[in-house]
């Protein structure tokens, strides 16, 4: 049981760690090149605006992590909770957790389908020439933008570098989330084996 419990409390910290690491890579995402003036004219993806990294992979996970510490430290109300309570709390901070890392991963996958938000010239998908903000890489037929490095840097006219940002920080989002969802696993694995472990002491 006691080997149950620091599990608990390495995971925890673990996946509070995550959490800081998904929220700051999604703040990021609403600053392409450190420049706030196109979070401020509204020139930022939905995927980013949509801020999964900042509440299902941040605020969701890092509450769940809460939760599986205290349990872990046996702190406050935590403090002389039996196996089963024990259990009922790893069900439910798994649950929020894996919610979270889950909303995360999925939006940033189809953030990385779909290609940055930025300014692009039309007359190159047809012939009239003029300046557009959206997703070109997103209805390009017959090639992929993140295999063809040369669309990096001829396609996305501004932000400057937009492609290198958006599938920096997008697989940095979907990589923590999917560290998130295996740690949560091992949590759901560890509570369980507590509760047998407590339950064979008596």
């Amino acid at each position: 049981m006691a080997c149950s419990r620091t599990c608990s409390q390495i995971l925890g910290l673990s996946l509070g760690t995550t959490a800081l690491f998904a929220a700051a890579a999604n703040t990021v995402l609403l600053f392409p090149n450190w420049d706030v003036t196109y979070l401020l004219r509204g020139l930022i993806g939905r995927h980013a605006m949509l801020g999964s990294g900042l509440w299902g992979g941040g605020l969701m996970v890092l509450t769940a992590a809460t939760l599986i510490s205290l349990t872990g430290w046996r702190y406050g109300c935590f403090s002389k909770s039996g196996p089963c309570q024990s259990v009922l709390t790893a069900l439910l901070s798994s649950g929020l957790a894996f919610l979270g890392a889950l909303i995360c991963f999925i939006t940033s996958g189809v953030a990385l389908k779909d290609g940055p938000f930025c300014m692009f010239d039309v007359s190159s998908f047809n012939q009239t020439q003029a300046w557009k903000h959206g997703y070109p890489f997103k209805d390009l037929q017959g090639r992929n933008y993140l295999y063809d490095h040369s669309l990096w840097n001829s396609v996305c006219l501004e932000p400057s570098k937009a492609v290198i940002w958006h599938v920096c920080f997008f697989s940095a989002l979907l990589c923590i989330s999917l560290l998130q969802i295996l740690l949560v696993v091992i949590h759901f694995i560890n509570s369980f084996l507590g509760l047998f472990c407590s339950l064979c002491e008596k």
